[in-house]
C-alpha cells in the first residue's frame, strides 16, 4: 500500500522514444526529484517489456517508486528475479485491481485509472487497501493519448477528487502552471509524460514541477508546446 510514499510527481515514460533515451530521461528526472516512475510501453511484447522493466529498475535504483503500466505478470517476473518493482498501474480494462492486490501483496503500490464518477464509485466499493491512488484525467487535451476522454480541466478534476477519499493523481496535458491549482483542488500529485520527456532540459522542468508541487509557488509557464 502507498503508506508514506510520495505521490506528488509521477513521470510516465514515453513509448515513442528510443528506450536508451527513456533511461537517460528517467535517470535525470529521478535525480531532480520525480517521486514515481511508471513504465508505460504498449508497443513491445512481454519478453522485451520484462527486459526493459529490469533495466529501468536498475536505473531508478530505489531512488523513486517504480511501477509498470498494465502488466502484473511482468512485475511479478521482474520481482522474482531480484528487480525492485514497487507496483502496478492498471486501466479499467486491465486485470481487476483486487486480483492484482492479492498477487502483489499488501506492500505494493496499486494505482487505477478513474475518469468518471462511475469509476470512482467502483473504487469506493472495493475493500479498503485494494487501491492506493487513482489516476484522474485527462486534465487538458494531449497528443500522448489521442483517444482520451473529454478534458476535465481543473474544476472537473476537483469535482471528481472531492467525491472520493482515495488519493487522486491528475494526468493528461498537465503543464507547470497547472500544478498549484490542481494541488489546491485536491490532487495528491500530478503525472506527466512529454512535458518532461520532450523537454530539452528534463532536469529543469522536473525542478520547476517539484517547486510548484511542494512549495505552493506561483504557477510558472510550461515550455512552449509542452504537454503530457
Amino acid at each position: 500500500m502507498s503508506g508514506d510514499r510520495d505521490l506528488s510527481l509521477h513521470l510516465v515514460t514515453d513509448q515513442r522514444l528510443p528506450f536508451p533515451r527513456v533511461c537517460e530521461i528517467v535517470d535525470a528526472a529521478v535525480s531532480a526529484g520525480v517521486s514515481v516512475v511508471q513504465l508505460r510501453d504498449k508497443l513491445v511484447g512481454g519478453a522485451e517489456l520484462y527486459a526493459r522493466t529490469r533495466r529501468l529498475a536498475d536505473v531508478v535504483a530505489g531512488r523513486a517508486t517504480f511501477v509498470v503500466d498494465d502488466r502484473v505478470d511482468v512485475v511479478l517476473a521482474a520481482r522474482a528475479n531480484g528487480s525492485r518493482v514497487d507496483g502496478v498501474h492498471l486501466g479499467q480494462s486491465d486485470l481487476p485491481v483486487d486480483v492484482a492486490r492479492v498477487l502483489l501483496g499488501p506492500d505494493a503500490l496499486v494505482g487505477w485509472t478513474a475518469n468518471t464518477l462511475t469509476h470512482l464509485a467502483a473504487a469506493g466499493d472495493l475493500e479498503p487497501g485494494t487501491v492506493d491512488y487513482l489516476g484522474v484525467g485527462v486534465i487538458r487535451a494531449t497528443a500522448t493519448k489521442p483517444d482520451h476522454p473529454r478534458p476535465l480541466g481543473v474544476d472537473g478534476f476537483a469535482a471528481l477528487a472531492a467525491s472520493t477519499p482515495l488519493a487522486c493523481v491528475a494526468i493528461g496535458g498537465v503543464g507547470v502552471d497547472d500544478v498549484a491549482p490542481l494541488r489546491a483542488a485536491g490532487a495528491a500529485g500530478v503525472a506527466v509524460v512529454s512535458l518532461v520527456s520532450g523537454a530539452d532540459d528534463p532536469t529543469a522542468v522536473v525542478r520547476r514541477l517539484r517547486a510548484a508541487a511542494a512549495d505552493g509557488l506561483a504557477p510558472l509557464a510550461a515550455p512552449t508546446g509542452a504537454s503530457s
